[in-house]
Parts: C-alpha cells; structure tokens; sequence
C-alpha cells in the first residue's frame, strides 16, 4: 500500500483487515492538509456500526497524529456532520447511502480524494449497495489509489475489481471462505416448530455453561424481538439489537454489550455484521442464514485473534437445502446431534411465511373474514338443472282453460280511486282564449291525463339537434292579422 498500488484483500473475519489498512493510511496522510468540504481519503463501510467500529481504530492509531476524521452514518444530525465537513477532513468514514445525500446537497465534493477503501464488499453485495458504490468510484479521481476488502469474492464483485481496480495486487490470508481453526462448529437437528427452537437454544445456552458473551443470529428483525423477548422471560441476560432500532439505542445495546453489562445479544445479520468484540466466546444460529457466506461472517464473530470460540445452528428439516450449501462452500463436513426430547407446542400467531403462503394475513384479512360469515354456502344441488324442456305450441296453450285450484278463492276486483286534482278542480275559465284553443282544451281533458314525458337526458342527442316546430296557439297573436300590401303601379 506503501507503493500506492491497488490492492485486493482476502481473509477471514477477525485477521485485522482494519489495521492493515488504517495504519498505512495515517503514514501516508501525515503529510498534506485537507481543504474544506474535500476530503483526502473516504473509507467506505456497509452499516453504521461497522463505521462507528473503525472510526475508533483510527482515533486509536492516529492518537499521536494531527488527522482530522468526519463520521458520516444516518440516525445522526445533518448539521454536525455539515461542521466537520466545512472544516475539512483528512479521513472521511461514511455509508454509501449518507455520502450521497451530502453529495446531492452540494456539501461535499470528492474530487480531491486520493485513497479509496472498500470494506466488507461482499456485504454491501447483499445489502444492494453495489450501485452505489459504482455511481461514488466514477465521481474520484481516476488516479486514486482504491484498497478492496471481503471475506469472499463472489463473481460481482470480481466484475466489481476488474472495473475500478488498476493492475491490483491480490493478497490473501487464507482460502475465501474458510472458518478460523479456533472455531468449533456444531448443528443441532430440533423440530420444524418456532417454541421448540427457543426452547432447544435455552438447553444450549444452559449446557454451554460459562458464557462470557454470546450472539444469536436471527434471519428477521421480527425474530429477533421474539427471541430477545422469550431469553428475557426466562432470566437471561439478552437485549435485540436489528436495524429498525434507533440509532441511539443501538449505540447504548453495542455499548454495553462490549462492558459486559449484557450477556447475551440477539442481533440481524446486517446490525452484526464486522463487528469487532473479542470476547464473544459463543455463537448461536437461530435460524440457517440464507446465503452461505453470511454463515461465515456469523461464526467470526468469535475465535478471534487467536482465541477459542463455539459455534452452534439450529436446523429443522427444512434448512437441509441451505446447510449443503455451506458446507459445499466451505468443503467440509460440520459435526451434527439430534435433539428430540423437546415438546412441540403451537404458536398463538402464525409466523409471516405462512401467511404469506396462503394464511389470512394483510390488509384486509378482517373485511374479507367478515364477508365470509355471512356469505351463503354453496352446495352441488344449487346449480341449475341441464335437462332440456318441452316446447309448448302457443295455439294449444291459448285454447287451453288456466287451471285454478279449487280450494282457491276468487279475488275481489280492486276498487279504483279516481285521482282528483283540487287544484285543476277549482280552475276558473279562461274566457280571453280563442275559441279553437278551447276546443283542443277540452279534447285532452276527454282524452284523460298526458303522461309525462321522459327526461330530455335521457332522450338521443340526434332528437335535440332537430328543431322542433311550434304550434299554431303557442305563437303571438299579431301575426294572424290580416296585412294589407300596397298594390303594385303598373308599368
């Protein structure tokens, strides 16, 4: 790094891939100052508290030195790190999704940095940064100095090095994806049932014995509370830790956790993930993680710089799939034990993979259960006879008499009410009239009421464009009176 080469870094988790970069990265920004809101160097982590992690290994190596640092995370005011940044910085930490928000707000540019660090690659892989993180390399410098770092090199982020990495040097510690020889892994078969897994890892958790701290990784943030809440009912010493948490909580959950104020810490793969704390002793996988690096990173979290560490994974009969994955990627074979004295109780509430699958779960699981109960059932015989009908000659049905019943009565014909309009009743003559209107009058009132007339909504539209020609009595008087013309003079 020393020679300003590009480098490509491989090893296990908890070999000091930190330190193999921050300590040459002090050495050669000892030199220089930083001008404001343009950085010299950006360290780039996948999660807050990764980022947190190594910015106390750099206040640690550069305690001697006269190096500027900005933190950039979210859960943290804009305004402070806005400060630090006007300041100017030698070292700038920060997630992807942060440094581009200061980016876009005109608070930050990047054409002045130098040295490029990568860190965790592989997760920022899972994580979806990877688009990201190409849109930040295009804005540096093409003659930067760029430092990548994983645990494993899955085939993007070969793709990855080949794009922004120039003429890399490769160093690796050990074969990708290998566990430390410090680690003792072990599965445990329990059934496929949410209450016997908590209650297989309280067994494991009392057989360890002296636990001096532990971590439980769960695949959701869901489980997580439930584990965290379950460990907690039975007397242990845990506390969850996920990323729907704020960012202070995690901050005092992580702190304590590394005072050994809490024993036992239930985490996500993405709030755990690269954390630093040698005195994990144990490892317990609640769930079989998803992908098979992630087992990996898990089991690192303990063993570390040469310490002794164990690591246990409970699997149900469905997580087979998942379990030859990982030992295909680590070409071994993990010891197994089966635990099946362990009674098998229902959960009150369905976990979200079955509801997903067909359960009652969402929005409107309790519109659609109320329109069940008081939906009619439905039987074979409600549907409509096929059988073809007799056809009946309609001269022969005429003449046919009705048959009525005989214990039938007949019905009393209704009386009709003649309508009487009080209003009409009592209407005086209209003697100014001519004696034809009167006439026509007179001929409507035989002829009985006039229906209404339908709306003109409602009639065609080819029916208003016509023009309707206005009757004899509706039009003025004067021009029925006779004119007479002056006569033409004769030529």
């Amino acid at each position: 790094m020393l020679e300003r080469r590009d480098v490509i870094g491989i090893a296990q988790t908890g070999t000091g891939k930190t330190a193999s970069f921050t300590l040459p990265m002090i050495e050669l920004l000892a030199r220089g100052r930083a001008k404001a809101r343009m950085p010299r160097s950006l360290i780039l982590e996948p999660t807050r508290e990764l980022a947190a992690q190594v910015a106390e290994s750099f206040e640690k190596y550069g305690k001697f030195n006269k190096l500027s640092m900005a933190l950039l995370i979210g859960g943290t005011s804009f305004e402070d790190q806005e400060k630090k940044l006007d300041r100017g910085v030698d070292v700038l930490i920060a997630t992807p999704g942060r440094l581009l928000d200061h980016f876009e707000r005109g608070k930050l540019m990047l054409s002045q940095v130098n040295i490029l660090v990568i860190d965790e690659a592989d997760r920022m892989l899972d994580m979806g940064f990877i688009p990201d993180v190409e849109r930040i390399c295009k804005l540096l410098p093409f003659t930067r100095q760029t430092l990548f770092y994983s645990a494993t090199m899955p085939p993007e982020i070969t793709r990855l090095t080949e794009q922004f990495l120039h003429n890399p040097v490769r160093i690796e510690v050990a074969r990708p994806a290998t566990a430390a020889s410090t680690i003792t892994q072990e599965l445990v078969e329990v059934p496929a049932n949410d209450w016997a897994k908590r209650e297989a890892l309280r067994r494991l958790i009392r057989e360890a014995g002296d636990i001096t701290n532990a971590i439980v990784f769960c695949n959701r943030k869901r489980d997580v509370d439930i584990v965290a809440k379950s460990l907690i009912k039975h007397g242990f010493n845990a506390a969850p830790l996920h990323g729907d948490l704020d960012q202070s909580l995690r901050t005092k959950t992580l702190d304590g956790f590394r005072a050994g104020t809490i024993q036992i810490l239930v985490a996500s793969d993405v709030a755990a993930r690269g954390l630093d704390i040698p005195a994990v002793s144990h490892v317990f996988n609640f769930d079989v993680p998803f992908h098979a690096d992630d087992y990996i990173h898990r089991i690192g979290r303990t063993g570390r710089a040469g310490r002794a560490g164990f690591t246990y994974m409970l699997v149900t009969p469905r997580d087979f799939k998942q379990v030859d994955a990982i030992e295909k990627l680590m070409k071994t074979t993990i010891a197994r034990r089966a635990m099946t004295d362990i009674e098998v109780r229902e959960d009150r509430k369905p976990r979200r993979d079955d509801e997903r699958r067909g359960g009652g779960g969402g929005r409107d699981r309790g519109r659609r259960d109320r329109r069940d109960k008081f939906r009619p059932e439905k039987f074979h015989d409600h549907v409509a006879s096929m059988e073809p009908t007799t056809i009946v000659d309609a001269t022969v049905a005429a003449a046919a008499p009705a048959e009525q019943p005989a214990a039938e009565q007949p019905r009393q014909p209704r009386r009709e009410h003649r309508e009487r309009n009080p209003e009409k009743k009592h209407e005086p003559r209209r003697e100014h009239q001519p004696r034809e209107h009167q006439a026509k009058d007179q001929q409507n009132r035989d002829q009985g009421p006039k229906r209404d007339k339908p709306h003109r909504a409602h009639q065609d539209r080819k029916d208003d464009a016509k023009p309707v020609k206005p009757e004899r009595h509706e039009l003025p008087a004067f021009l029925f009176r006779p004119i007479n013309l002056p006569k033409k003079a004769d030529a």
